[in-house]
């Protein structure tokens, strides 16, 4: 790692500058001891610059080849829209660089596949960004379903609601890939973490909330079921119309007990009055998974500062992007479809 200090910092260039690429800009900067961001790229020029004076960032531009191409860099931190993850990693591990890449891995099947051979071909570090792992409750839950606290667990339950839709321009299938894929990558992943393979998914979905979405051809709502390889069972259940809040909630149900995960107030206040108890809830992913996000980014640094191998592989990418891709095919034909390679 030619741009590496003596002092064991990584030199970081983070490339996309959107909602979550800017929080990123602040954690790899001012949050994680062990990275120093040296160069960002994002297609809006003003985000650049702003960034790059809030955070003293050495360079900034709207080329991410510049990024890639700097020999300052050691790894690169893929935070643009899912539809350009193959471009960017390819020109990453051409370059040799280490790379973290934002989730889904990709929209479609036939991409990852490509990125996982960019990968295997130049032997980079890569690493996926799941941060849901990174969360201390889920976490927690990990460690006790493998210490048996519940036993077997038998059923997986996994509800994401937001609390309102994104962009019509960002819903678009052709570049998010779906509310399905987009938003379900995350439950698809703790599918798998926790419980194992999936056989087979049905699903079914609609446009219940807003009738907008269903011009781009997207969908707001949707229910998935799945049969794991082992025979176990799991629903996952997405809506766009939480109105209410940012409720995350997964449920492991055991042959002795359960596990819950989640939580809908963000401030620890309960006001009582007369006819009436209420609290507020948490308000969008940013909050509900902060540390999360850090956790998952100081882990990356680390891991590749010390040689480590990856808690979150480009084959996990795959396999979550193809339990995405069947419910989505699910979805649109009405029938049980196999998760198969």
């Amino acid at each position: 790692m030619a741009g590496s200090t003596r002092k064991g910092k990584l030199n970081v260039g983070l490339i996309g500058l959107g909602r979550l690429g800017r929080v990123y800009a602040r954690d790899l900067s001012t949050r994680i001891a062990c990275t120093r961001l040296v160069a960002v790229a994002d297609v809006d020029r003003s985000a650049v610059d702003r960034i790059t004076g809030e955070f003293d960032i050495p360079r900034g531009t709207t080329d991410p080849g510049d990024v890639i191409g700097d020999p300052s860099v050691d790894a690169v931190v893929i935070v643009t829209p899912t539809s350009t993850h193959r471009e960017v990693t390819e020109a990453a591990a051409a370059a040799g660089k280490a790379v973290f890449c934002e989730k889904p891995l990709s929209i479609a099947l036939e991409e990852a596949v490509a990125i996982r051979r960019a990968v295997e071909r130049s032997g980079i570090f890569f690493q996926m960004g799941f941060m849901r792992r990174f969360d201390r409750g889920f976490a927690a839950a990990k460690q006790q379903l493998g210490e048996g606290v519940i036993g077997d667990a038998v059923v997986f339950k996994s509800t994401s609601r937001d609390p309102f839709r994104p962009s019509v321009e960002y819903a678009d299938p052709r570049s998010s890939g779906g509310m399905i894929l987009d938003m379900g990558i995350h439950d698809f992943d703790l599918a798998r973490w926790f419980m194992g393979e999936v056989a087979t998914v049905q699903a079914v979905g609609g446009v219940l909330a807003y009738p907008e979405l269903g011009a781009v051809g997207d969908i707001d709502n949707a229910i998935i079921s799945l049969v794991f390889r082992s025979g176990r069972l799991g629903v996952v259940d997405l809506t766009r119309n939480g109105i209410y809040g940012y409720d995350i909630i997964t449920e492991l149900l055991g042959t002795r007990g359960t596990l819950r995960v989640g939580y809908i107030r963000e401030t620890p206040l309960m006001i009582m009055t007369k006819g009436m108890v209420a609290h507020d809830t948490v308000p969008y992913f940013m909050e509900r998974f902060a540390e999360a996000y850090t956790a998952q980014l100081e882990n990356f640094a680390q891991n590749v500062l010390q040689e480590r191998q990856p808690p979150i592989t480009v084959e996990d990418g795959i396999e979550a992007l193809r339990i995405a891709v069947a419910a989505t095919r699910a979805q649109q034909t009405g029938q049980r479809i196999e998760v198969a390679p």
